[in-house]
């Protein structure tokens, strides 16, 4: 299947809304890494406490590279270029891996709320829709 089954169209008044809107979303989601990374785990609550000492290093490596990479893509998307694409499909699949233990991590999967996982399934579904969004974009020919 190809990638650009449209002809190219002028771009749409609402681009540039949808672009910064991921691209402020990609910037709160890298301030959560840092302070998930400087956090104190004995300033936690005993139960996240536990979630947070349980997460396997794979996960915490995949939430990186999902606010890192989806932070790159929604810069080209600002700047409208191609590469934001495949930045933001690979930050997609890591935050696919991010929320992973969820499901296969006994210590992670025993420990976690409801709210939790209905925080991963937004955040699924929006890393979903800026991926979705930089592919229609490349398609109409929006992005160089």
């Amino acid at each position: 299947m190809t990638d650009e089954p449209y002809s190219p169209r002028p771009l749409a008044g609402w681009y540039w809304v949808a672009a910064v809107a991921s691209l402020l979303f990609m910037i709160v989601a890298c301030v959560g890494q840092v302070m998930s990374v400087i956090t104190d785990p004995a300033s936690l609550p005993l139960d996240q406490r536990v979630v947070f000492e349980a997460r396997p290093v794979w996960m915490i490596a995949a939430y990186a590279v999902a606010v890192w990479v989806g932070l790159l893509g929604a810069i080209m998307l600002v700047l409208r270029r191609k590469l934001a694409q495949p930045l933001l499909l690979v930050s997609l699949i890591a935050c696919a891996l991010t929320f992973l233990p969820y499901a296969v991590v006994p210590a992670v999967r025993d420990n976690i709320t409801t709210n939790d996982i209905a925080v991963a399934i937004v955040i699924l579904a929006i890393t979903w829709t800026i991926f979705w969004f930089a592919r229609h974009s490349n398609q109409r020919g929006w992005l160089r």
